[in-house]
């Protein structure tokens, strides 16, 4: 039997709102639901156009996303445009649902406060959000001990006022498709900075924040890893790296460090990159590490730049796994009837957001309540269904 338990809220993009939809195919002028995969093939922000789509391999799908376009406070007066998150969980998909439920909410309640939208708002959105998560783990510490172990990677993009702001901590990626005169198509420029051991410079960082500490970065079966445990140094979530009181018994022994530490090893403070928007910026792609595995920034855009907007997002993700079968030496369609769980030995949960600029729309003040758009995506695939 296939069982779906995607969820879908939805306002202001289709007729239905908060909807849980079992396996069916197409349909739904929200979305469409086809085993695995989650996809919209286009729809309409504040700013231009948008095309989104979701893969699930994970037993437990750990990714999540949002689009918000319209109000981006709660003040009647207050900006307008589009926020964009990207949600890469890993441990579970816990904290990645909660980002979802709740950072644009944090977000809306700073913007209100500070009458703006600025870098400072959303690094205050962060960590909020980190705080609410972390006090939750707290509550549930002896029910659920495991909750401290889980953890999200979070990439936001804020487009307002002829300005797009990138906010990333952990290794999810922005890539933006520039037209320039001197290069035939698009060129494409990488707007987010990412937070994985496997980069030096990160090292490098880690190793300057713990002086004292040889084991912050260890090499383990080839993979460098944050004390030989996780990839990503920065992130929501993730108590047991954070706090010492979260790493000890009834924790699971394989999350628990040797040593209690004094300061936390990973941090929820997000990268912050301010870029004004032109009429050479073409369109962005938001997407979990899943895809960058296998198409670097260059195709990405290549491919949105060569096909029509109708089904973009879904067209990256296939051309994603096609490679990841070709990898492993085998066809696609024996690719598709691999169920989840076993899927995430050949790809990884993916995500991919492409949102499209238009350049009228980037100067425009006057928005009506029709163009008020919200979609946020979670759940995923529970029993036996392929795509």
């Amino acid at each position: 039997m296939v069982k779906s338990c995607w969820k879908l809220s939805v306002e202001g993009d289709g007729s239905r709102r908060g909807t849980r939809v079992g396996g069916q195919r197409g349909g739904d002028p929200n979305g469409r639901f086809d085993g695995l995969l989650w996809y919209k093939d286009l729809g309409s922000h504040v700013n231009g156009g948008f095309s989104m789509a979701v893969i699930q391999a994970n037993g437990l799908l750990e990714d999540q996303c949002q689009l918000e376009s319209g109000p981006l406070s709660s003040l009647s007066s207050g900006p307008h445009g589009t926020f964009i998150g990207v949600y890469d969980g890993h441990g579970g998909p816990e904290t990645a649902r909660f980002i979802n439920d709740n950072l644009f909410l944090n977000f809306k309640k700073f913007a209100s406060e500070h009458q703006e939208v600025s870098a400072n708002v959303i690094k205050k959105a962060f960590f909020a959000t980190e705080e609410e998560f972390l006090s939750r783990v707290k509550h549930q510490w002896l029910e659920r001990p495991q909750l401290a172990s889980v953890g999200s990677c979070c990439l936001v993009g804020v487009i307002c006022d002829g300005l797009l702001y990138v906010a990333n901590a952990g290794d999810s990626r922005v890539v933006l498709g520039r037209a320039e005169r001197a290069v035939r198509g698009v060129t494409a420029v990488q707007l987010s900075k990412e937070h994985n051991a496997s980069i030096e410079s990160v090292r490098d960082e880690l190793q300057l924040l713990h002086p004292d500490d040889s084991q912050i970065v260890v090499l383990k079966h080839k993979v460098w890893r944050v004390k030989g445990i996780i990839q990503v140094s920065r992130s929501i979530g993730d108590a047991y790296l954070k706090k010492s009181e979260f790493n000890k018994e009834p924790l699971l022994a394989k999350f628990r460090l040797p040593e209690p530490f004094s300061k936390p090893i990973l941090s929820p403070e997000p990268s912050i990159f301010i870029h004004k928007l032109d009429t050479k910026d073409q369109f962005l792609i938001f997407a979990s590490d899943g895809l960058w595995e296998h198409l670097s920034n260059q195709e990405a855009v290549d491919i949105v730049h060569s096909y029509p907007r109708n089904g973009i997002a879904k067209r990256l993700v296939k051309a994603a796994l096609k490679l990841a079968a070709k990898k492993r030496e085998m066809r696609y369609s024996d690719l598709k009837k691999i169920d989840r769980g076993v899927r995430r030995h050949f790809h990884d949960d993916i995500t991919v957001v492409v949102v499209f600029l238009d350049p009228s729309s980037m100067s425009r003040r006057i928005f009506s309540r029709s163009s008020t758009v919200s979609i946020r995506l979670s759940g995923g695939v529970s029993s036996s269904a392929k795509s």
